[in-house]
């Protein structure tokens, strides 16, 4: 049984390049990151074709609009089957509640397990010193965090510099997915708030998204499971 702690992001444009990485990590990863560029290159066939795989599915579609039209988006996407879906805690939390409550009916009413509901707090490329809040990253972070919560979502995605101050804040049933993970040597590309993947779990994350680390080693199984047995004791 693949550890699901760690989602790997099939952030390619081609079907037949996520394929080939999919099925060359095999049954040493479970749970797969289709984001924009995936999703908006070839649609719903990436995700129907993991859930053939026996996948789990973190659909990163960052949904941020009026309540009513992200709340819509979500029961469309419901249906695809996604084991997570997200919005940006930048909507509100009047956007956010909305979206919790009715994917919350409308998937009683379809009789499907509802996927969990997380939100985006801050951006793991953006530094301290070109955020233009009024609050430090940290700070804006933990409130996103708490107004996530308390319109009833299940978690946060968030850098793993983060992770810590949320679990102590929101509690231990609260989900924490953190991108920006990059084992010890590895580039750090357009990430800025980054940590190591066994500091990420030690800080309270639940869940460790990564990409470029794992998609372009020379071996990506070997990388994916180099991840996965530093984690494994955690």
């Amino acid at each position: 049984m693949a550890d699901e702690r760690l989602i790997v992001a099939l952030d390619f444009h081609k079907f037949g390049d996520m394929k080939n990485l999919v099925s060359e990590l095999g049954d040493s990863v479970n749970f797969y990151k289709v984001g924009m560029e995936l999703f908006y290159s070839v649609g719903t066939v990436a995700v129907d074709w993991l859930k053939s795989q026996n996948k789990k599915i973190f659909l990163d579609l960052k949904l941020h609009d009026i309540p009513n039209t992200v709340a819509g988006g979500l029961c469309s996407l419901m249906n695809l089957g996604a084991d997570i879906l997200n919005v940006h805690a930048a909507g509100g939390f009047t956007m956010m509640k909305t979206a919790a409550d009715r994917l919350r009916e409308e998937s009683a009413r379809a009789g499907i397990v509802k996927p969990k509901l997380i939100a985006i707090t801050v951006l793991t490329s953006i530094k301290q010193e070109e955020w233009y809040g009024a609050l430090k990253i940290s700070e804006q972070v933990v409130h996103f965090a708490k107004l996530a919560k308390d319109a009833g979502l299940d978690g946060v995605v968030a850098s793993p510099q983060e992770a810590k101050l949320i679990r102590e804040t929101c509690g231990e049933d609260f989900l924490i997915v953190t991108p920006g993970i990059r084992p010890a040597g590895s580039d750090i590309n357009d990430q800025s708030r980054i940590s190591t993947p066994a500091a990420a779990i030690r800080n309270g994350a639940n869940y460790l998204v990564v990409g470029r680390p794992i998609r372009a080693a020379e071996n990506p199984r070997e990388a994916a499971e180099k991840i996965l047995a530093e984690i494994k004791e955690i």
